[in-house]
């Protein structure tokens, strides 16, 4: 009954779309299946990744079909993330010191709580070596994402950062939701249109996402008015009512990576590949990775550049950074 009730949604949902947006985009309607904080997004079927030749790891999978679930309007906030940590006493992978089964070349000092913090060049130099801009910051956490001097002061309501895998997996599961799959993430992203580059349209604009505008890593016009995060919700909704789909912060997905999307293609609800196939099997931790989307506050032209539906990188289980973050999904048959 539930399943024929949501068949019935979806095709109400193409039918309204198609008299009020000219067929361009599909508007998810609101649905009582869904939380009252989450979006409706119906099932379809789409084709996943892009033809783009400069990256190759997005090669096109056919004929991905998603069924119809709810989705978080935005990431989640450090307001929001603060009140699982009050109510369960949580403690995040950056706030413990490193393993020193996993590190036992570092000394005590040298395995002290922190994370990896974005540290532009300083001012005149015009040339860097590439990831020179990623720095080991001891007291780096979610609560001070740049450092222990740093705070979330007026940043109640910008994305939650410096938060790891099993981090976003522990509040999901407090939330009883889970992180999205990347066919998910990415049919929700494109918000109707399975054509478009970017979630918009056609043409890059920084009056639609928070990216890097300039030459990265050396200045940044802040053209879109940020240059760090942004608030939730301060650019506009793709055609889903989703926010900051493209850029703010990369997003966390519940997939293995691999270079290229193997075996997704016709398949329905496709998880990817699972955990065996990122890395050796007589090292479990070494080399997993997981798929993150959207690009971040960081990306830019001549840098990057995957602010867009089909672009995909891949994060350390064990890392957590300052343009990381994370929304998630719950499935209409939970």
């Amino acid at each position: 009954m539930k399943r024929l009730l949501c068949q019935l949604i979806t095709v109400l949902s193409i039918v309204l779309a198609s008299w009020g947006m000219g067929g361009n985009a599909i508007a998810a309607p609101a649905n009582s299946l869904c939380p009252s904080d989450m979006v409706y997004i119906p099932g379809g079927t789409f084709t996943m990744g892009s033809d783009n030749p400069d990256f190759v790891e997005e090669k096109i999978a056919e004929d991905v079909t998603v069924s119809s679930f709810c989705i978080e309007p935005h990431e989640v906030t450090n307001a929001q993330f603060a009140e699982f940590v009050e109510a369960t006493g949580y403690v995040t992978v950056a706030e413990r010191p490193l393993s020193q089964e996993q590190f036992p070349e570092l000394t005590e000092a040298e395995r002290a709580p922190g994370s990896l913090v974005f540290q532009p060049p300083e001012e005149g130099i015009q040339q860097v070596a590439y990831l020179s801009w990623w720095h080991w910051q001891p007291g780096a956490d979610w609560r001070h994402p740049f450092g222990p001097d740093s705070d979330l002061q007026g940043k109640a309501d910008h994305p939650v950062v410096q938060i790891a895998y099993e981090d976003a997996v522990a509040y999901a599961q407090w939330r009883d939701r889970q992180l999205p799959t990347e066919a998910q993430w990415e049919y929700a992203a494109r918000g109707g249109n399975d054509e478009w580059t970017y979630t918009w349209g056609e043409q890059y604009s920084a009056e639609q996402a928070n990216t890097w505008q300039g030459m990265f890593p050396f200045f940044n016009t802040k053209e879109d008015g940020h240059l760090g995060t942004a608030p939730a919700m301060s650019f506009p909704p793709n055609g889903y009512g989703l926010y900051d789909m493209t850029g703010n912060v990369w997003e966390l997905t519940a997939s293995w990576f691999t270079v290229q999307h193997d075996d997704l293609a016709h398949q329905t609800d496709p998880t990817g590949p699972t955990q065996a196939v990122s890395y050796d099997p007589k090292k479990p931790m070494d080399g997993a990775m997981h798929v993150i989307k959207g690009g971040s506050y960081l990306c830019a032209k001549n840098y990057c550049s995957r602010y867009r539906p089909a672009a995909r990188e891949s994060q350390a289980l064990d890392t957590g950074t300052t343009h990381v973050g994370f929304r998630l999904v719950r499935s209409l048959d939970s």
